[in-house]
């Protein structure tokens, strides 16, 4: 992903929001919000004739030391792509950068009403850690469950 990128991924991502399943965001970011949030090492787009249809990224967890190798993942596919296999793709190159970059540990927070974000998941490897309850509020003041996810890398070694 570079810069020259972001009118097609904000695009996705305003879909993703307008389902009121995939994050607790309620509005697209400028890109320098976006870009001062996310790892620059780790941004993805999906093309299908030149037509961006998916991106993935990922975000520190922590600005502390000892959380320099976990980060959280986004992806997020357009609504034309869904069901033919851009977030598996997407997410398998994610996890190669990720481990190339040094990352022991990718998480996520799902909505449990987010079935495809699930499912996504645990086909990539990642395992159900438990439920934070009530953990955020949306827009319109509805507080939301949130599933963690985690999936520890194989390559990079955690000693």
């Amino acid at each position: 992903m570079v810069p020259g990128d972001w009118q097609q991924v904000a695009t996705i991502y305003k879909e993703g929001i307008a389902t009121g399943i995939a994050t607790f965001e309620s509005k697209v970011p400028s890109y320098d919000q976006w870009d001062a949030a996310h790892i620059k090492s780790c941004r993805l787009i999906a093309e299908l004739d030149s037509t961006t249809v998916g991106w993935a990224s990922l975000s520190p967890v922590s600005s502390r030391c000892v959380y320099g190798g976990v980060a959280e993942v986004s992806v997020y596919v357009g609504k034309k792509a869904w069901g033919n296999g851009v977030g598996k793709t997407l997410m398998h190159q994610l996890i190669r950068e990720s481990e190339k970059n040094g990352y022991w540990t990718l998480q996520s927070g799902i909505f449990p009403e987010n079935k495809a974000s699930i499912q996504l998941h645990e086909k990539v490897g990642f395992r159900f850690l438990g439920k934070r309850e009530k953990v955020g509020k949306t827009v319109t003041g509805i507080w939301k469950d949130n599933l963690l996810f985690e999936r520890r890398s194989q390559v990079v070694g955690i000693d």
